[in-house]
């Protein structure tokens, strides 16, 4: 069974915050709480942990992992922005938002679309996520925990503990901000386009 840690919404405990993301450089998978659901989180560059995201939620090789972020400029050189991408990332985070955008060399090649070189960026409006990423000092790779079948993300850590603890190192318990996913866009090109309408409102685009 995995370890399950219950971090305050608000002001989340730095000793637990720091247990996590231990696990989380020492190779392991976790859930957490985001803005827009649960999702599953590893370091970049662990190989094994993508793979157990890909078998937890049924993914092909052609999924956009994503970056999380805790301010954009983490984000800078993971993705090329152009100008009006820029703008609009600065507008509407932070907030449950995905970008897909052109990764960087920077970037580990396995994290990558194979077929785009595209990547997820994400920054989260939610303190229990923040929390994470700041004490692990840089970005982590992570995918909505949504289950084969369903269309919206996990929403209590119990109940990923519960059905899915032996699958994962890591069960973080804290509220999410919206059951919803997040709304996904697409900034590849010079117009934007909704690849998925989530939590993140379209009259703000």
């Amino acid at each position: 069974m995995s370890r399950y840690v219950e971090l305050h919404p608000v002001n989340p405990q730095a000793r637990l915050v720091r247990r996590v993301v231990d696990a989380l450089e020492d190779g392991g998978l976790i859930a957490y709480p985001t803005d827009s659901g649960y999702a599953l989180a590893c370091a970049p560059g662990n190989k094994e942990g993508m793979e157990r995201m890909r078998r937890i939620r049924q993914l092909d090789d052609k999924h956009n992992f994503t970056f999380v972020c805790a301010d954009f400029a983490q984000a800078g050189p993971l993705a090329i922005v152009g100008n009006n991408a820029f703008r609009l990332i600065k507008r509407l985070t932070p907030g449950p938002w995905t970008f897909i955008l052109k990764g960087t060399k920077e970037v580990p090649r396995m994290t990558l679309n194979p077929r785009k070189h595209t990547l997820g960026v994400r920054i989260p409006d939610h303190a229990i996520t923040q929390a994470l990423v700041a004490e692990h000092g840089a970005p982590f790779l992570s995918s909505t925990l949504i289950r084969p079948g369903r269309q919206e993300p996990e929403s209590s850590g119990w109940e990923i503990e519960d059905s899915l603890g032996h699958l994962i190192d890591v069960v973080v318990e804290g509220p999410v901000t919206s059951t919803e996913p997040t709304t996904v866009l697409d900034l590849t090109a010079d117009v934007p386009e909704v690849l998925r309408q989530g939590a993140g409102p379209a009259d703000r685009l």
